[in-house]
């Protein structure tokens, strides 16, 4: 290929002298020369990696069937490998991991033993119940025991000789104290109780008492505020104890009047302060309770 490339070079020489320098760089330029080099390594690395390929479509079907049997073919010795591998490690074990498997088979032999043994016991146990359970019910009401029955007479005589004594201890021939005795015990008795009340009627008894805060409404703005107070306040009761009072602006140029007021729960209640100040129909309109708080 050389050779050719050089006859080349110098016939180009001879037609065109003067083209001297691009013949020499087409002489040193041998790297499409070699392009078929390139393509047979590369071919054959290929056909080395997945075989040989066929021109032919029957040529590619053998192929590809048997890249497929060579893969086939490696998964079962990868398979074998590991099969082999598993049966080598589960033989190397070692002789103390063996001897513990032995001890721990050998005490759940002991326990399931043990087990059985007292499941054994329950089960005779059981059977023993059940045969004395229909013993019991074969046998009749009336002919089981003749100790039980002969008991409790003899609980009942000895009863009778307890109250004869009694009796006879109640007959008193000399005279006792017993009964100065007992009126000792009433007039004690009555001294404490006595006592007791007095106790209990000097201790303070708590009284419950509400803050009440009403708010009582005119007709119109032309109602003597002052006497409407001044009727408010006339309404007295026990336990009622008046506070203080002020003027809130409603609207329109009327206002209401708001006061307030102590109360004793158990004697004085709201319903009884709206009627008492709902009575006075020419200056009040409502009564409305606005706040409540016990105190």
């Amino acid at each position: 290929m050389c050779v050719e490339l050089q006859n080349a070079a110098n016939c180009a020489l001879l037609l065109n002298p003067g083209s001297t320098m691009s013949a020499e760089h087409l002489a040193e330029e041998n790297i499409w020369f070699d392009k078929y080099r390139y393509d047979d390594a590369e071919r054959r690395y290929y056909e080395q990696m997945n075989g040989p390929v066929s021109s032919t479509p029957a040529g590619r079907t053998q192929t590809a069937q048997e890249n497929g049997a060579n893969t086939i073919l490696q998964d079962i010795a990868r398979a074998r490998e590991n099969i082999q591998k598993s049966l080598a490690g589960s033989v190397g074990c070692t002789a103390g991991e063996q001897s513990e498997l032995v001890s721990r088979i050998n005490s759940l032999e002991l326990e399931n033993r043990s087990l059985y043994s007292v499941v054994e016991d329950l089960r005779l146990a059981i059977s023993k119940l059940e045969t004395r359970v229909s013993q019991l019910e074969k046998s009749p009401a009336g002919g089981r025991p003749t100790l039980a029955a002969a008991a409790p007479c003899t609980k009942v005589e000895v009863k009778k000789e307890a109250v004869e004594d009694d009796d006879d201890d109640d007959i008193d021939l000399f005279g006792s104290d017993d009964e100065e005795e007992d009126a000792d015990a009433a007039r004690i008795r009555e001294e404490r109780l006595q006592q007791y009340a007095a106790k209990k009627a000097k201790k303070p008894v708590l009284i419950a008492k509400s803050s009440i805060l009403l708010d009582v409404k005119p007709w119109d703005d032309e109602t003597d505020m002052v006497k409407m107070e001044e009727c408010v306040r006339s309404v007295q009761a026990e336990g009622l104890l008046w506070g203080s009072s002020k003027l809130v602006p409603v609207g329109y140029g009327i206002k209401k009047l708001q006061i307030q007021c102590v109360v004793e729960d158990d004697k004085v209640g709201t319903d009884m302060l709206e009627e008492e100040i709902t009575k006075f129909e020419d200056l009040v309109q409502s009564v409305d309770v606005a706040a409540f708080n016990k105190i």
